[in-house]
């Protein structure tokens, strides 16, 4: 019988947003594919430090220990690696004792159409278009930053996951964003409260949401291995509408932070935030100080529309 990807939380991740491949992108970058290869070659045996995704993503598959749970979890590196160059890839899951035996690996092209057929529900990536066309595809992804934290630790045990999201753009359409960068925050302020009883339309990441909140039904609030997070610049009056949204979804978010301006970099450090997801660079990037981030881009032009999550 085929192996079933159905009910399960599918991450797919990328090499360099699992490990630390700092010094060998600069090799591809200045050198080429080539060049890359072989240093990867050359340097099997040499172990990677964990990157930025690392302790989300040992983590997520901790979840698969739970009672009740096994195998709730699928993670898939995804990579434009060649078969050949990722034997140290493979070496380093090993050293770290991740349990990921799955992988796509592209030598080059394009990952966007094995994104749906692996049923990913989240993907994270350093390489910019493989996360627009994950986005495109109505499939949550984020670009994780490699320039801020460089020291992971590959031995503490993360007894719960701390996810947090930005809003406008991310678990809702950008709708309302596009009012406020067109007409400005009293226009913005005044089409949230005409429209305070109407649910936003969902984002890229509003599915992956409610199968995180899923999960969670399984636990207690005190007991649930996952907790999340909505911070956002929204504030009154622009929060009501934010609140009914989330009561329409039938979805649960553990706590919100109306910031209205403040920076969140502080909000999220104190929060434990194991991962963060915004739409804009001037937030994921201070916050990649302090926690792991990653940068959501907003959907091509000419693919513009959102939906309305059920709330089934």
């Amino acid at each position: 019988m085929a192996y079933d990807l159905e009910n399960r939380l599918v991450v797919g991740v990328s090499s360099r947003a699992l490990f630390d491949l700092t010094y060998e992108n600069t090799i591809f970058e200045s050198e080429g594919v080539e060049a890359y290869c072989r240093y990867q070659v050359e340097h099997e045996n040499d172990i990677l430090r964990p990157g930025p995704g690392f302790p989300l993503i040992k983590a997520l598959l901790n979840l698969n220990n739970l009672p009740n749970h096994e195998g709730c979890v699928e993670v898939i590196i995804m990579s434009r690696n060649s078969p050949d160059s990722s034997l140290r890839v493979f070496k380093a899951i090993e050293h770290y004792g991740l349990n990921i035996t799955r992988a796509v690996l592209a030598s080059g092209a394009s990952l966007a159409p094995y994104l749906a057929a692996f049923k990913t529900d989240l993907f994270l990536s350093a390489y910019e278009d493989d996360v627009q066309s994950a986005i495109d595809s109505n499939i949550a992804a984020g670009i994780i930053c490699t320039d801020g934290l460089r020291t992971y630790d590959c031995e503490h045990q993360i007894k719960q996951i701390r996810i947090a999201f930005d809003g406008d753009a991310v678990l809702f359409s950008d709708e309302s964003e596009r009012i406020y960068q067109e007409h400005g925050l009293a226009a913005f302020e005044e089409n949230e409260r005409r429209n305070a009883g109407n649910p936003l339309q969902a984002g890229p990441f509003a599915k992956f949401l409610k199968t995180l909140s899923n999960l969670q039904k399984d636990f207690t609030q005190e007991d649930a291995p996952i907790r999340t997070a909505l911070v956002t610049t929204r504030c009154a009056p622009a929060h009501e509408r934010v609140i009914r949204t989330l009561r329409a979804w039938n979805v649960r978010i553990d706590e919100v932070f109306f910031l209205g301006g403040i920076r969140k970099k502080d909000v999220l450090q104190s929060f434990g935030a194991h991962i963060f997801f915004d739409d804009q660079s001037v937030h994921t990037e201070p916050a990649s100080e302090v926690v792991p981030a990653a940068r959501v881009p907003y959907k091509s032009k000419d693919l513009d529309g959102g939906c309305v999550l059920d709330s089934s």
